[in-house]
């Protein structure tokens, strides 16, 4: 190959060096033989057990309980429940965001807001059934204080649920006719420039309104009257699995007590031809996207 005139190879520059190993080439021979396979290595029953011991200890320094705490910069083992009081102190100090030292929190405020909705949901999914007179719920909250969720998802076994609340369509009919726990509201409930209630202040002190139950016969309805409107019904029994009531499994006696309080929200038709070329489920589905 000829260079083009005016340039020329630098000084002391190798041709046959540059070009790299030939085909001849004894050591480019030796790189090309193939390599023999590695030597399988017998080890004795005393050295896999020295191995062995050797692998659990450094498991043990790995996983041990102060790194799963975190106190060795190891796995977190999850944050501590706080009492309520931190919370409110938090919803308290956070009332004006016109103060210069929330200024830097305005960010976070503003972000929080896409997840009002689904916070919405989580309160209106706990808020306490009119047979409770005080549910309890655990909140994960931002330290800010710019959003808040209600981290519980309520489960129920569904005759029971069906039931207690076919009770209250029999209570609160009397309710409204004898007016004892409801009020007429006023509307608008809040002006514009009236300041938001503090919890700990106006509601933390009142004494909550009776529960709505409807008062159950010893005779007729023994086999549900001790567990029937409790927050949490057949947990530690037989009956159920656990509090998550993925399976239940309750007695004849207990089912027709259920089948008769619930009666009055079951459907009339029985004959299966009534929703004929009607799919529930489907309109179900419709109806939930």
């Amino acid at each position: 190959m000829s260079l083009p005139p005016g340039f020329g190879p630098p000084p002391g520059f190798d041709a046959a060096s540059a070009a790299g190993p030939s085909a001849g080439d004894p050591s480019m021979m030796m790189m090309a033989a193939p390599s023999s396979p590695p030597e399988i290595v017998s080890l004795s029953p005393a050295d896999i057990e020295k191995k062995a011991r050797k692998w659990r200890q450094s498991q043990v320094k790995r996983f041990d309980e102060k790194r799963r705490q975190g106190g060795g910069g190891g796995v977190d083992g999850g944050k501590a429940d706080l009492p309520p009081e931190h919370i409110r102190k938090i919803m308290k100090d956070h009332g004006d965001m016109s103060s210069r030292k929330f200024r830097t929190d305005k960010r976070v405020h503003l972000g929080a807001l896409k997840y009002v909705p689904h916070a919405v949901m989580k309160l209106l999914e706990n808020i306490p059934c009119p047979w409770e007179q005080v549910r309890e719920v655990p909140v994960l909250y931002h330290i800010s204080g710019a959003i808040t969720f209600v981290n519980q998802v309520p489960r129920v076994v569904e005759p029971i649920y069906h039931a207690q609340w076919a009770s209250m369509w029999l209570a609160m009919r009397r309710e409204k006719r004898d007016r004892r726990h409801f009020k007429r509201m006023r509307f608008p409930p809040f002006d514009d420039e009236e300041p938001v209630t503090d919890y700990a202040d106006n509601i933390l002190d009142v004494d909550p309104l009776e529960s709505i139950q409807l008062e159950l016969d010893p005779e007729e309805d023994g086999a549900i009257e001790e567990w029937f409107y409790d927050p949490k019904p057949l947990i530690d029994t037989d009956h159920v699995n656990g509090t998550s009531y993925k399976t239940f499994r309750l007695d004849l006696d207990q089912m027709a007590n259920l089948y008769r309080i619930g009666r009055q929200l079951l459907s009339d038709y029985s004959d299966k031809n009534a929703f004929y070329l009607f799919d529930r489920k489907a309109f179900f589905t419709a109806k939930v996207g």
